[in-house]
């Protein structure tokens, strides 16, 4: 094999293909990354649950493929200078790579022993704008369990049905709707894609791009397809929450904020919460204001934020964290707050009375 690239490109695929690549493995060729030279450069990480690739333009004089270890050969890409990269593979799978005055030579592996990536077969295929895919999964992630006793969990739910993407995240102590247009085949469709492949897309995708993301849903697999960015990733299997179910709709007690208000009262009194046990936030709803309190063995915080609405002095503990993440990903800078009792599930919603998410936190049970 035989090529040259340009090194910001080549080091843009590295970084984007090695977060696929085991960091640690029983088959050596997983801790690599796959690079095929045909027509352009195709640069490939996978661990077997999750792989990502990404084709780059290049110069081919000598088509051939070869495995580098993933961490080596990103950390020298990043350290050259910056200019035309040189990668030369002899036939025993010794790899010299140049830029300007550095180079390496250092042993390659067999790319006949790295494995192949699952095909998708694209029963369907939908299409949704980068930007707002990526909103979608960064206002929603932070509800992904981290507790493998429940694999189901540690994903997100796609739920599709005419022209609506639904995307639900839950680990238990809160739940993350998220609700946006897609373009794709109207019947009921629904998938789960494990977070580690959510947080990539997640990261890859642009903010602003008009372009669009591509998702391609097989029996066992899903891709997504970013411009020359491809990840594949397994479906998580297992009975998903049924959210329509979990999340009350009628309330008692529903009060209008302002999403910055509230983030910063909460901000402030959680500075005194111990990690180690994680005292609960109170919160009374007043008419015209709620009142934050927080005792730990560290000392004792008070705050007190400004509300539409009578919360008739209902007091309500939360784990501060968990409040936190909701009010930081809430996409709206009203919010109404909607409860019931001080032990039933706190839920928080747009106050411009759209459907675009739904956010809910339970409380934390107080002690007198």
């Amino acid at each position: 094999m035989k090529l040259t690239c340009e090194k910001y490109l080549l080091q843009s695929a590295v970084a984007v293909s090695t977060r696929a690549a085991a960091s640690k493995s029983p088959i050596p060729t997983l801790e690599g990354i796959l690079l095929e030279a045909g027509e352009d450069l195709r640069v490939t990480g996978y661990d077997l649950k999750k792989g990502i690739y990404t084709n780059i333009e290049a110069e081919v004089s000598e088509p051939g493929s070869v495995v580098l270890d993933a961490k080596l050969f990103g950390e020298m890409v990043r350290k050259m200078p910056d200019g035309i990269v040189s990668i030369v593979t002899d036939s025993q799978n010794m790899t010299t790579v140049k830029c300007g005055k550095s180079e390496f030579s250092f042993m390659g592996m067999d790319s006949g022993e790295y494995p192949e990536l699952p095909s998708v077969d694209g029963l369907k295929t939908y299409t949704i704008n980068q930007g707002v895919l990526k909103s979608m999964i960064n206002q929603s992630i932070f509800a992904v369990s981290d507790n493998d006793a429940r694999p189901v969990y540690t994903g997100s739910m796609f739920e599709v049905e005419n022209g609506i993407l639904t995307l639900v995240s839950v680990d238990g102590y809160r739940l993350a709707l998220r609700r946006e247009a897609i373009e794709g085949p109207a019947e009921h469709n629904e998938f789960i894609v494990p977070g580690a492949a959510l947080s990539d897309l997640e990261r890859i995708s642009a903010p602003d791009s008009e372009e669009t993301v591509r998702i391609s849903v097989g029996g066992n697999h899903v891709s997504f397809t970013v411009g020359k960015t491809v990840i594949v990733s397994r479906r998580l299997e297992g009975d998903f929450l049924n959210y329509k179910k979990a999340l009350p709709e009628v309330f008692k007690l529903q009060i209008k904020v302002n999403r910055s208000e509230i983030l910063r009262a909460t901000d402030r009194v959680v500075l005194i919460v111990d990690e180690k046990t994680k005292n609960p936030v109170r919160m009374t709803f007043n008419e015209g204001f709620i009142d934050f309190r927080c005792t730990t063995p560290i000392g004792k915080a008070e705050d007190v934020c400004f509300c539409e609405g009578n919360g008739e002095g209902m007091e309500i503990g939360f784990n501060g964290k968990y409040l936190m993440d909701a009010l930081k990903a809430a996409p709206a800078d009203e919010l109404i707050v909607c409860l019931n009792t001080s032990s039933s599930p706190c839920v928080i919603l747009p106050a411009d009375g759209s459907d675009k998410f739904k956010f809910m936190i339970l409380p934390i049970r107080l002690r007198a």
